[in-house]
């Protein structure tokens, strides 16, 4: 099986915009009501939101291809662009989502390892994500690629505030 991970460009913004509608609503539509998750959708995968984080210098987004075909993305933030803890030393993935039907076959583990890589290259100390406390097959990945809960922060989806934990994992070690 072939695998590629690839820059994002501007040219992709229609891909980008599909796979993170798609992959979002997918994970979390069950678990939340129809409306906060029209909202979020419509808030966060808009085509200029998506155009503006693809053209912030401190935002990084990844296409993971299997045979050719779109299978997951990632998204990478440093500086000023995290979320959360905006601390030089750190890389944030702050997305990271395979497609369903690519689930279960290891290919997550090459996000990882590639955010790994990247922050490596440049001199991080740590990577950290946030996910949702409920979340529990992810947490249970982050946590086999070597993450651990280290604080929270809450997450709106529409006028729902969750919680997310925050994991990070140690490069120095």
């Amino acid at each position: 099986m072939e695998i590629k991970i690839r820059k994002c460009v501007t040219a992709d913004l229609n891909d980008l915009r599909e796979i993170a509608h798609q992959t979002f609503d997918d994970t979390f539509r069950h678990l939340n009501t129809p409306e906060n998750m029209q909202t979020y959708l419509d808030r966060a995968f808009s085509l200029e939101k998506l155009k503006e984080e693809l053209s912030n210098p401190f935002s990084t987004f990844y296409f993971l291809l299997v045979e050719d075909k779109l299978a997951g993305y990632m998204k990478l933030n440093e500086y000023a662009a995290q979320t959360d803890l905006k601390d030089p030393k750190s890389l944030e993935i702050e997305r990271i989502y395979v497609k369903k039907e690519f689930q279960s076959i290891g290919i997550g583990r090459r996000l990882i390892s590639k955010a790994i890589e990247i922050a490596r290259e440049r001199n991080k100390e740590y990577v950290w994500l946030g996910v949702w406390e409920k979340n529990q097959n992810a947490i249970a990945f982050y946590r086999k690629m070597g993450f651990q809960a280290v604080s929270n922060h809450a997450f709106y989806v529409g006028d729902e505030r969750q919680i997310d934990l925050i994991m990070s994992r140690n490069l120095l070690v």
